[in-house]
């Protein structure tokens, strides 16, 4: 099927490559930083204890700030893909240009922020002054230094994904993580910088990335004939879907968070094996991802070629490639259940509790693979507003509440996963009935 009259990974006559050809660069996109931070941990480990402690508060604090402004990523990705349906490629470079400029500003105020404040927010998370709490200080304080450089990335995947060029992004990324994989264990070591030699490691790691990225759209807009001013109509209407996008990542975080306070309760055993747990859920939620951002590219520029009939087939498509991978990593989830717990572990107690949660993981995940395979459709439809009140709802009404009653009622990791399980249902039902109607294929992300 093709969406639009320029060729591209998305433009082939079938319907399954266009998902494919999409999904598979963008996974490695985004399994790229986290297989990255776990090579990072290892290095950083091996330095004891406290820079450990200190690498997971002040990597943990930088990690949040980027997860809430991912929206430079998903918003960019919606408008610039609607504008290359509608076969106004220079539209898009435009939508890449205005979503620097809005990176570039978020990016160096934070920094200044996180400078300020590097000592306060530290301290509050090591649960005081401290050898973590100062070691988390250390490698916050350099590699904040390093958040225009994501930001900026962010916002250069958004527009490439947003006309359809995701191999560019991967050779890009992975340039950025080939260097900080290389200077990490020479910096930390050999070099004798320790934890700022972490810290130097993501941050030289970024400005590749960044230079490539930004190198890419001088070269897009030199092409395109277009000038580099903020246009304040482009940059209000990023603003909006950030807001909508900013909002729903926050209540994420916060009900993750709440969940995680309930089951510290419970004990040390159910602690252990929930980080083990979420940890894997997260990381295959990066891999059923990847259909979200085809989705989003794929919908928006049918929407903006003006069909919303293929933007309705591509719900269809990207909903069963979605439900097919679920059920083979549920699949394989089960049949490794002997095997990967000990991967993490030893401790009997953590296995036992492992145990019971590995039934949620791996059932939770065809119903997750079509929940966010539909996020990215509406993302791409623009109805980022409808999924911010959806994601607050499911939290709030299912999630936060189920897993706080666990804890007063001492159900333990079974009712916290419970409540994640209703959280992904409540979710599915929402999109699936909004998806099922029209209202979403009226949707605009043009400003």
């Amino acid at each position: 099927m093709r969406l639009s009259a320029r060729r591209g990974p998305g433009s082939d006559t079938g319907p399954s490559p266009a998902v494919l050809a999409l999904a598979a660069p963008a996974l490695v996109v985004l399994a790229a930083e986290p297989l990255y931070l776990l090579v990072d941990t290892a290095v950083v480990g091996n330095l004891g204890t406290v820079p450990l402690g200190g690498l997971a508060i002040g990597g943990g604090l930088l990690a949040y700030v980027v997860a809430l402004l991912n929206f430079l990523a998903y918003g960019t990705t919606a408008r610039a893909a609607r504008r290359a349906g509608a076969g106004d490629r220079a539209g898009a470079v435009a939508e890449g240009v205005q979503a620097t400029w809005l990176a570039l500003g978020l990016g160096v105020g934070l920094t200044a922020l996180l400078q300020v404040l590097a000592g306060p927010l530290t301290r509050l998370l090591a649960g005081g002054a401290g050898p973590v709490a100062a070691a988390g200080e250390q490698w916050l304080r350099v590699g904040s230094l390093g958040l225009p450089l994501l930001l900026l990335a962010l916002a250069g995947n958004g527009w490439l994904r947003g006309v359809q060029e995701l191999r560019r992004p991967v050779r890009f990324v992975l340039a950025g993580s080939l260097v900080s994989l290389v200077l990490c264990p020479l910096l930390v070591h050999p070099a004798g910088l320790g934890l700022v030699g972490s810290a130097l490691a993501n941050v030289a790691g970024q400005a590749v990335s960044a230079t490539l990225f930004v190198h890419a759209l001088v070269r897009d807009v030199r092409g395109a004939g277009l000038d580099w001013r903020p246009r304040l109509p482009a940059l209000r209407g990023q603003l909006v879907l950030g807001r909508d996008l900013l909002l729903r990542a926050a209540v994420l975080q916060f009900a993750f968070a709440a969940a995680a306070a309930v089951v510290a309760r419970s004990g040390t055993a159910q602690l252990g094996a929930h980080q083990v747990a979420l940890q894997l859920w997260m990381f295959l939620a990066l891999v059923l991802d990847a259909y979200a951002i085809a989705a989003q590219t794929l919908v928006g520029h049918a929407l903006g070629a003006g069909r919303p009939d293929a933007a309705r087939s591509t719900a269809v498509r990207v909903s069963w490639w979605g439900l097919g991978t679920g059920i083979v990593v549920a699949a394989l989830l089960l049949a490794l259940r002997p095997v990967l717990p000990p991967l993490f572990t030893d401790d009997p107690a953590v296995l036992a509790q492992a145990a019971v949660v590995w039934w949620f993981l791996a059932l939770m995940q065809p119903l997750a693979g079509v929940v966010f395979a539909l996020d990215g459709v509406l993302m791409g439809a623009g109805d980022v507003a409808y999924l911010r009140t959806v994601t607050l709802g499911s939290a709030l009404l299912g999630f936060v509440p189920l897993s706080l009653l666990s804890g007063w009622l001492d159900w333990g990791l079974a009712g916290v996963w419970t409540g994640l399980t209703l959280f992904i249902v409540l979710r599915l039902a929402a999109v699936g009935w909004r998806v099922r109607g029209d209202r979403w294929l009226g949707g605009t992300v043009a400003g």
